[in-house]
């Protein structure tokens, strides 16, 4: 991949402000969002959270459900940044059980990841598109470090579509224990991720 030789000037004035303005209204309906659901959370509240009027944050964002789309992708980003941006292979799979849990702090979060996930599977839905995106990228990521197992040796030859199948189980597993954590809040989230980690790793290494 070629490298940009064109360096941007770093943002500054109202722009700036902008920016930090956005950033300021996402974290706030983060908060809200993760407290009281996305229909208890309202936009008015938010707003007021951060000293803005709700014309302004409409102008930012357009409209509630543009909100949400916001709050899910900074959810996301957050995520892969707990600890999945220096690993890969088996490795990879293996800090899945620190993201998980990263959740334990953030149950709110969590729980309006899942619910629309359930929700959203109607196109009619406003977090439709997010979740669609996230789930294609989260497995073909899942996917690309698999067949990188499966290059190095690390794991015995899986054809393409039997990785395919292998990450939609981990996804589906994943998803899974988090939503038996939100029903009974004493389920071991990060063992019992771990422990499926390493038996499906084991299993991968026959």
């Amino acid at each position: 991949m070629a490298v940009c030789a064109n360096v941007a000037s770093p943002a500054r004035g109202p722009y700036k402000t902008g920016v930090r303005r956005r950033e300021q209204i996402v974290q706030a309906a983060m908060a809200i969002f993760g407290e009281r659901g996305f229909a208890g959370g309202s936009i008015r509240t938010i707003a007021e959270s951060v000293g803005v009027s709700h014309a302004t944050l409409l102008q930012h964002f357009g409209s509630k459900e543009g909100l949400l789309t916001a709050v899910l992708e900074e959810w996301d980003r957050q995520t892969v940044e707990t600890g999945l941006t220096d690993v890969s292979g088996l490795d990879y799979f293996r800090r899945l059980p620190q993201v998980m849990g990263g959740h334990l702090a953030n149950r709110g979060l969590l729980e309006l990841f899942i619910t629309m996930a359930a929700e959203a599977s109607g196109p009619g839905h406003p977090a439709h598109d997010f979740i669609q995106r996230r789930y294609r990228r989260n497995l073909a990521t899942l996917a690309g470090h698999l067949q990188e197992a499966v290059d190095a040796g690390d794991a015995a030859p899986l054809t393409t579509a039997q990785i395919n199948v292998e990450v939609i189980i981990v996804t589906a597993v994943l998803d899974g224990i988090g939503l038996q954590w939100l029903h009974d809040p004493s389920t071991d989230m990060v063992h019992s991720v771990a422990t499926f980690i390493d038996r499906t790793i084991a299993e991968w290494g026959r």
